[in-house]
Parts: structure tokens; C-alpha cells; sequence
């Protein structure tokens, strides 16, 4: 492989626990769940292992100025500005929706880090205005490096490609002492929530390079699965690029559901609530109301309707994002009885 520029802030490796309460209550086959919700940078999440090399790159190419986008409460963006925080980058993020009556959860987050909001109400128009923040930083006179959103270009894939290296060290044996779940023989299953498609194309990459001989699923937030296996496949295939010769990935390659992504993206249902309670009140472990807390519900019906069989291991990959449980959006939504 090729070197590449990384940084190490990521609280690495993430650790793997065993989730014995869920599995009985759902009379289904064994959980784990790899714990990406504590890598470490504001609060933590997936985003961070892209971080470190996209932040590694905007050094490199010499940028003063991190500009990205994404939801008013973005786990992404809130692990941006945090980034550019800590290594002495101004901060643009261009956020969409309804600007709250006052700042909470990830947005209170992104003012803490100091970054600079721009919002924009409806989304059709955040990719213009989302350009026009970098073309008018470059006639400032600052350079910018645009963080595409979710950290999701070949350059954020790498983290997760390099996730699943860190997975495979994990279950032959290494990092012993942050090991929580018992013995493994094997793992037939990872299920995530996947959007923008970073993490899910770095882990269809990583299964190819690091021999992970299970199923890596998808289960799609807010995209339609054939236009999110194309994405996926693609990006994968461009991120092998920057690692050696290039892998041709196909849709056939990546693994997807659109069954529980129909309410729209960052609606809350009763999937997503049931499933935050069964993960904290069964393992006291928190999910968030958009990303895992949907992803967790597909996993959860999938069990019921015997898709996994109870003899098999299924390991859920924790994106992070609890912060976005104490949005004002949110919190009356969470806790209703």
C-alpha cells in the first residue's frame, strides 16, 4: 500500500462489547457492538476516522480554512469544527433547516468550537450556497478545503477501510485488553447505518483487503439502496486508488436496505424510539434519534422476522450522534411514553 498522510487523534481501537440483555430480549442471535460512538474528538462518532485523513489532508494542500455541510444538527460537521479547532483551521459550515429558537445539542456544539453558520432553510439550495462560502473565502484571500459532506470522499473512506483492519486485529486476538465480549470464532454479520456512504464504501474496501469474510449491511438512512450501491461501489473503487491499483467494486459488491429510510431523513418513528429504549434500558448504552437509533431499528425487525439466524453473531457498528438526542427537535419525540 501507499503511504498516506494520516493524523492520530481518534481514540483507537474503539471497543468491542457484547450485548446479552438485547440479545435475550429479542430471542435472537448474538449482538455485539463496536463502540465508534467514543473515538474520542466532541463527543465522538464515526466522522472522526475520516477526519483524520481529511484534515491531514487540507495540511498538506496548505488550506487555513475548513468549509463543510449538512444537517443543523450534523454529527458531522459538529467533529469538523471541532477538528479545525484543534489544529488552527477557521471554520465555515453551511447548515440546513429551520434555524432553532436557540442553539442545542450539535449546533450549541458547532458556536462552542467557534465555527461560523451560515444556515439555509431549504436543502435544494445548500450545494450553491454551500460553493459561494468557498469561492467568496478564496477572494478573502483564505484557502480553503471543502469537506465533502459526511467526510464521505475517497480520502474520508480510508478511515474505515482502515476500521475494519483494526476489527480483524480485534477478533484474532490483539488490543486483548480492550476486548469485552468473550470468545468469537466468528463473525457472520456488521450492520450500520449508512447516508452519505463513506463509512459503508471504507468497509466495503477494508473487507477486500483485510479478508473479513462475513456480510457487511447497510441499512440506508435516507437514500433509495440501488443510487446508494452505485455511490457505494464507486467510492470504494476510487478509494483503492489512493492505497495502490485500483479495485473495480460493483453494486453486486455492496450490501443495502432501503426498507426503513420511506419516513425521510431525520423523521422520528416509533422504530427509532423503540429502539433507543430497548438499547438503554436492556444495555444502557445511548443511540441517536437519526443515524443509529434508525439503523438499530432495521436490525432489530430484521431479528424478528428471523432474518438472522439465532445461531449466527451480529456485530452493530455504534456511528455515534448522541449529542442530537437532547436537540429541542428531539426530546420531547425521545422520551413519550
Amino acid at each position: 500500500m501507499k503511504n498516506i498522510a494520516r493524523l492520530h487523534f481518534a481514540h483507537l481501537p474503539t471497543p468491542i462489547e457484547e450485548l446479552p440483555n438485547l440479545s435475550k430480549a429479542l430471542n435472537g442471535p448474538r449482538i455485539l457492538v463496536k463502540r465508534d460512538d467514543q473515538t474520542g474528538l466532541a463527543f465522538g462518532g464515526n466522522k472522526t476516522r475520516k477526519l483524520e485523513f481529511l484534515i491531514a489532508e487540507a495540511r498538506e494542500q496548505g488550506a487555513d480554512t475548513l468549509i463543510s455541510g449538512g444537517a443543523m444538527q450534523s454529527n458531522h460537521c459538529r467533529q469538523t469544527a471541532a477538528a479545525a479547532a484543534r489544529y488552527g483551521f477557521e471554520c465555515k459550515l453551511v447548515l440546513t433547516g429551520e434555524k432553532p429558537r436557540q442553539a442545542s445539542a450539535n449546533l450549541l456544539l458547532d458556536h462552542l468550537f467557534g465555527a461560523e453558520i451560515i444556515t439555509v432553510e431549504d436543502r435544494a439550495f445548500r450545494d450553491q450556497i454551500l460553493q459561494k462560502t468557498f469561492d467568496d473565502a478564496v477572494a478573502a484571500g483564505r484557502k480553503p478545503y471543502l469537506v465533502p459532506y459526511g467526510g464521505s470522499s475517497p480520502t474520508g473512506a480510508l478511515g474505515y477501510a482502515f476500521a475494519m483492519d483494526e476489527l480483524m486485529k480485534q477478533l484474532h486476538g490483539d488490543f486483548r485488553s480492550f476486548q469485552n465480549f468473550g470468545s468469537l470464532e466468528q463473525l457472520d454479520w456488521i450492520v450500520f447505518g449508512t447516508s452519505s456512504g463513506g463509512t459503508h464504501a471504507g468497509l466495503v474496501l477494508g473487507q477486500h483487503l483485510f479478508g473479513f469474510k462475513g456480510k457487511v449491511l447497510g441499512i440506508s438512512i435516507d437514500e433509495p439502496e440501488e443510487e446508494l450501491k452505485s455511490h457505494v461501489s464507486d467510492l470504494a473503487s476510487r478509494a483503492s486508488e489512493k492505497l495502490g491499483e485500483r479495485i473495480q467494486f460493483s453494486r453486486n459488491d455492496v450490501l443495502a436496505t432501503e426498507d426503513y429510510c420511506q419516513a425521510g431523513y431525520g423523521v422520528f418513528g416509533e422504530g427509532e424510539r423503540e429502539a433507543i429504549h430497548l438499547f438503554a434500558s436492556h444495555e444502557g448504552l445511548l443511540l441517536d434519534p437519526v443515524y443509529t437509533g434508525r439503523a438499530a431499528a432495521g436490525m432489530i425487525d430484521l431479528i424478528r422476522k428471523g432474518f438472522f439466524k439465532k445461531d449466527e453473531t451480529v456485530l452493530f457498528w455504534h456511528t455515534g450522534g448522541q449529542p442530537a438526542l437532547f436537540a429541542e427537535k428531539y426530546v420531547q419525540a425521545v422520551i413519550k411514553t
